[in-house]
């Protein structure tokens, strides 16, 4: 039986000009994983990423933990089908305040709880999205790619170890997939899968199974505070 390892992303550059690089967290959270891995002297026989910046780095400093042989020939794919969806389209055409980054920050910063704030904001514009309505890419059409992306991993086979390195929103919708969730699951499951935690899936031809969900047991690992973040 082969394993699939799906990895969100270490922690990104949120608020920043450009959200698509990891901070400094989150290279740190990726050379932990990387760190768990050599000492669990576990093999991957193929990687794959997302085409975003954060997803190629996450994948260079977790694997640059790894002696070689633990990685003997493995293939190095891009898949654009395990992206991210747009999020910032999501918010905009939900709050167009969002546009500009420091008056938004600004705004949020009134709150009372700004991490809440953001949260219910975010909730409300992904149910919007998920309601439908005029948008680059649907809530059906990102879940599908996502479904495909993951059955393309059908035709390894064998007990090959694979791992892709992809964000949060692709790994709740391959759940709800696998799970049969509703959207409203599926939006609290994106909001509490923590950076570089791992969700593993058992695979045989034809069939994926759950394993383990958001495991961040490598973050928690050295006893580092803030070492696990959702964001």
């Amino acid at each position: 039986m082969g394993q699939i390892f799906l990895v969100r992303h270490g922690q990104a550059s949120f608020g920043k000009a450009d959200y698509d690089q990891l901070s400094a967290l989150g290279l740190e959270q990726a050379r932990l994983l990387g760190r768990w891995y050599a000492n669990t002297r576990q093999r991957f026989d193929k990687v794959i990423h997302g085409g975003m910046t954060r997803h190629r780095q996450t994948a260079e400093a977790c694997l640059g933990e790894l002696p070689t042989a633990l990685l003997p020939d493995a293939q190095w794919i891009t898949d654009d089908d395990f992206a991210e969806f747009d999020h910032k389209e999501v918010l905009l055409r939900h709050c167009p305040a969002f546009a500009d980054a420091d008056a938004f920050k600004a705004q949020l910063a009134n709150e009372a709880d700004p991490s809440r704030a953001l949260e219910q904001l975010f909730r409300a514009a992904m149910q919007r999205w998920m309601d439908g309505g005029d948008y680059t890419e649907s809530w059906p059409a990102f879940r599908g790619r996502c479904v495909r992306a993951l059955e393309r991993l059908d035709a390894g086979g064998g007990k090959q170890a694979t791992i892709v390195f992809t964000s949060g929103g692709v790994i709740a919708a391959l759940m709800q997939h696998l799970l049969g969730l509703q959207d409203t699951q599926t939006m609290a499951l994106n909001w509490s899968l923590a950076n570089c935690g791992v969700t593993r899936l058992l695979h045989r031809p034809g069939q994926f199974t759950l394993n383990c969900l958001n495991n961040y047991a490598h973050l928690e690992w050295l006893g580092q505070p803030g070492a696990v973040t959702y964001r």
